[in-house]
């Protein structure tokens, strides 16, 4: 049983390069207790609202992270990527990429829309205020904490390192852990559509 604690706590101090410390109140949101359920929700992204209701019919991946994070983020975006790259046509445009940055402060829609655009162009990045970012994390069950800032200001924001499967009907279908392979994701997205 401890195995697995300590391994959820290195994935979330793996986004930090931190010390791993307590968070500074009011910056910590913790995962749902449980299975998560996943769920709706409506937020900004470069080009305008995305309302996930209204992608009904496709599946999504549903990402959280943000565009400073060094090291988890970029590797699975890159995974999410392939996986999209792997599909075809028809059915890439039946699925959607989405990063839901757990850093509001900082990331804007036009900075996650410029992150993005490094990985695939069909992906989607969108944020929200710091209530509708906690809401949307507790309903997928991840935590995130943002660390007490460094010397020169920055700062950190340990985060879970799954992807999210959600399919046409809207629900949670499966959760994908970190370090799976494109092949996993492509596959997962094929089994729903």
């Amino acid at each position: 049983m401890r195995l697995p604690i300590i391994f959820c706590a290195a994935l979330l101090a793996a986004c930090s390069g931190g010390d791993g410390g307590s968070p500074p109140p009011g910056h910590a949101t913790a995962g749902l207790a449980g299975k998560p359920v996943g769920g709706d929700f409506v937020l900004q992204a470069a080009a305008g609202t995305v309302d996930t209701k209204a992608l009904r019919g496709n599946v999504l991946l549903v990402y959280f992270g943000y565009t400073n994070c060094p090291d988890i983020c970029p590797a699975s975006l890159a995974a999410g990527a392939q996986a999209l790259n792997a599909l075809k046509p028809e059915e890439r445009a039946r699925t959607k990429l989405i990063l839901v940055s757990v850093d509001p402060e900082r990331d804007t829609p036009a900075r996650l829309k410029e992150y993005v655009a490094y990985f695939h162009p069909a992906m989607v990045g969108v944020t929200g205020t710091v209530a509708e970012i906690s809401a949307v994390a507790r309903a997928f069950g991840v935590g995130y904490v943002r660390q007490p800032p460094r010397p020169d200001g920055g700062y950190a924001v340990d985060h879970g390192a799954d992807t999210y499967v959600v399919g046409p009907d809207g629900k949670l279908a499966q959760t994908i852990h970190f370090a799976a392979p494109a092949e996993k994701v492509t596959e997962a997205v094929r089994k729903l559509l």
